[in-house]
């Protein structure tokens, strides 16, 4: 990076700008060198992000997690599923979950496949312009290299008002109705692909949310205000104007199959998966309920952040409404436990799911997935806690991750207990010398904790 790019940036920072020149600022640090090799203040004269990941990373059909060499458009390249969903100003919700009554976007029978473009919401929020041409311009992708549903949806949805202090900020897709599913069933969800539909994502941590935010009365318990991210004197909420907001994104190229960042000064492994995978769980008195936003997962499952739910993973969520109404959002390349400056890497996905309903008593799904949200890899059986689960805390952050720690420990007794047979004394006594316990996120009100049962100790 030149001198003169890091001064302009470190200036910029230290004095609490707004969001456009602060983001410039952020966005330069982060990519510099890692996506042009040089800083980023003549945006469109410098090679895109997508270009530099194309002649790193060529199409291999390797199987590894990357990015393989071409734009996902919408009907563009490989569609494996039964059924295509893709993510339209009609066919999604932005930053609300699907009600037990909502209209289905389509339909399919138990057991099939269904491929869905999923959008990342990062690069078309209110914060960063709802105009992800000009946002993803300033990082130096190509206007071709900008996904066309996030265009269109950034400019064209109306399905409900936007208020970005008060909705989510996570675009849903579906929902989808499986025929043979009815409340008191368990809908199975195996994630089949995770593929990228773009060489880059965002990280990106706002005002008053993460794990070291800033409350209405000063720093969260246990920090003090020079210790809250971002910091508190960029703080702009007060001024009405997201844009104004002094929220931080971090532009994140892929290369190799591995996020960059820092200008290559840390690289890591992407691992995706879908952030939001869900069945509709409340009524709502409309659109816009607080039951239905995007934010805090639920029974439901919904924001659930789970990293262990990519590809070869399958998710077991009680049904609730006919149909099971089966939603997909929040897509990410990478997330480590926690989550904890407020977002994954996030970036757009095209996932593939197979639907399968399960009936009581038929074996096929966890006794305790009736009535709870519950995983399984090749490796783990993965019971689940969440601090609030019934969403009725409202619009607070509930992070009690002591309830999470707690139900989650319970459900992995009940399944031990009851599917495999264990006593219950000698099931806690074995969770306790050989599971792991880990924090899924701290950042979506409702707090999650996830356990790992190594399948391999059972004979």
């Amino acid at each position: 990076m030149p001198d003169h790019v890091g001064r302009r940036a470190a200036t910029e920072l230290q004095r609490g700008l707004g969001r456009r020149p602060f983001l410039r600022a952020v966005a330069g640090m982060a990519t510099a060198g890692a996506v042009t090799g040089a800083g980023m203040g003549a945006a469109h004269a410098a090679p895109s992000a997508t270009a530099a990941a194309m002649a790193a990373h060529p199409s291999s059909g390797s199987g590894v997690p990357g990015f393989h060499g071409r734009i996902l458009q919408p009907g563009t390249g490989r569609i494996p599923g039964d059924h295509y969903l893709r993510s339209t100003p009609e066919s999604v919700l932005w930053g609300y979950v699907p009600s037990v009554d909502a209209e289905p976007a389509m339909r399919m029978r138990s057991g099939q496949t269904v491929t869905i473009d999923a959008v990342s919401h990062e690069g078309i929020l209110e914060d960063q312009g709802r105009d992800p041409l000009a946002w993803f311009g300033e990082q130096g992708v190509r206007r071709a290299d900008v996904l066309e549903d996030a265009v269109e949806i950034a400019r064209d949805y109306d399905r409900t008002e936007r208020d970005f202090d008060r909705d989510g900020p996570h675009v849903v897709t579906g929902p989808v109705f499986v025929e043979e599913a009815r409340p008191g069933d368990v809908l199975k969800i195996e994630t089949l692909r995770a593929d990228l539909r773009v060489p880059y994502g965002v990280v990106s941590s706002r005002h008053g949310k993460g794990a070291l935010p800033r409350t209405a009365d000063g720093a969260a318990a246990g920090i003090g205000l020079d210790e809250v991210m971002p910091p508190a004197g960029t703080d702009g909420r007060a001024t009405g104007d997201p844009e104004q907001y002094g929220n931080v994104s971090v532009f994140t190229p892929v290369e190799h199959g591995e996020g960059v960042m820092g200008g290559g000064q840390v690289r890591f492994p992407l691992r995706p998966f879908m952030g939001m995978m869900g069945v509709a769980y409340a009524q709502g008195s409309g659109s816009t309920d607080g039951l239905l936003n995007s934010i805090p997962p639920t029974l439901g499952g919904g924001n659930i952040d789970i990293r262990h739910l990519g590809v070869g993973s399958t998710f077991y969520l009680p049904v609730h409404a006919d149909g099971a109404l089966f939603y997909v959002g929040d897509p990410h390349m990478a997330m480590g436990d926690g989550e904890v400056a407020l977002t994954a890497m996030e970036g757009s996905l095209r996932g593939t799911f197979r639907l399968t309903v399960c009936r009581a008593g038929e074996g096929d799904a966890p006794s305790v997935a009736h009535t709870y949200p519950f995983a399984e890899t090749d490796e783990h059986w993965i019971p689940i806690g969440l601090s609030d689960p019934e969403g009725s805390g409202g619009g607070e952050q509930n992070s009690d991750l002591d309830v999470a720690m707690r139900r989650a420990v319970v459900n992995a007794l009940d399944f031990l207990e009851h599917d495999r047979g264990m006593d219950r004394a000698i099931a806690y006594a074995y969770l306790s010398a050989a599971a792991d316990f880990a924090i899924s996120q701290v950042v979506d009100r409702t707090v999650g904790v996830h356990g790992l049962i190594r399948k391999a100790d059972f004979r």
